[in-house]
């Protein structure tokens, strides 16, 4: 039985994910995706929320925010672990992609509150970083963290966790609105695998284990984490890929660990 917290893609082309505060049963973070054949087009209005338009594969011509962004996007196949091409757009905006090959769009988007001109976003400037250590490691693609002020709400970064290891671990769960010590953020983990036939494993759980769900995620699934720890693991032979969003009141991300894992993150800090 599939989890609630477990989205499927509900199609092969055009918009194929659709996630919204609502549906999701949250405030904050909203997620789309579209797959696209060359020569497709999707567009959307933003209305009162910001979007980060992430080129997951493909190329495809952008308009937004008034202007002609030109072709956006290089890799073609996320797991040559390139710097994606993204755009960040401004409530109050609208924009529209013409796919020039066939590609895979994200949709991030959450509050805005107009402090932010439309920009692009990498390549230049985001370089893949080690996280991590023994089968803990990953790597991160870092398009719109806390040091980068460029969004108003959105958090927004992709990783990479070779076959065999483990991924936002040590358990940690941000989901309390008390800063510095927690910050409350809603997140979704948008997945792939390669090969694409594989699984991975993501596991949501509260500490009073009054949410505690296992999910055996798929290529193209998305994981809600509406609260609780969010580890995933990658099976030996599949390596996983995944684009996180989050958002909440505050743009800081600040977590707590699982007790029954803290003692991992202080040895590992050492």
């Amino acid at each position: 039985m599939t989890s609630n917290l477990q989205r499927k893609p509900f199609g092969t082309r055009g918009k194929v994910h659709e996630i919204t505060p609502q549906s999701a049963g949250w405030r904050y973070v909203g997620f789309s995706l579209y797959r696209l054949r060359a020569g497709d087009t999707a567009s959307e209005v933003a209305g009162d929320r910001e979007v980060i338009l992430v080129m997951v594969e493909g190329k495809a011509s952008l308009t937004g925010a008034g202007k002609d962004w030109g072709v956006l996007g290089e890799r073609m196949s996320v797991f040559e672990k390139t710097p994606p091409h993204c755009l960040y757009l401004p409530n109050g905006t609208d924009w529209h992609a013409t796919a020039e090959t066939d590609c895979v769009i994200a949709v991030c988007s959450a509050p805005g509150k107009g402090r932010h001109e439309a920009r692009r976003i990498g390549p230049d400037g985001i370089s893949l970083t080690e996280r991590g250590k023994g089968t803990n490691t990953r790597y991160i693609n870092n398009i719109a963290m806390e040091n980068e002020d460029y969004c108003d709400s959105l958090l927004v970064t992709e990783v990479f966790t070779p076959a065999g290891h483990w991924s936002s671990y040590p358990s940690h769960r941000h989901d309390e609105d008390d800063f510095p010590r927690i910050t409350y953020l809603e997140e979704t983990y948008y997945h792939r695998l390669n090969p694409a036939d594989g699984f991975g494993i993501q596991r949501v759980y509260t500490d009073d284990l009054q949410l505690n769900e296992t999910i055996a995620v798929a290529d193209g699934d998305v994981v809600l984490v509406p609260r609780g720890h969010h580890p995933c693991g990658a099976p030996y032979g599949f390596e996983m890929y995944y684009l996180n969003v989050m958002a909440g009141p505050l743009r800081k991300w600040r977590f707590v660990p699982a007790p029954e894992v803290e003692w991992v993150m202080e040895r590992d800090a050492k």
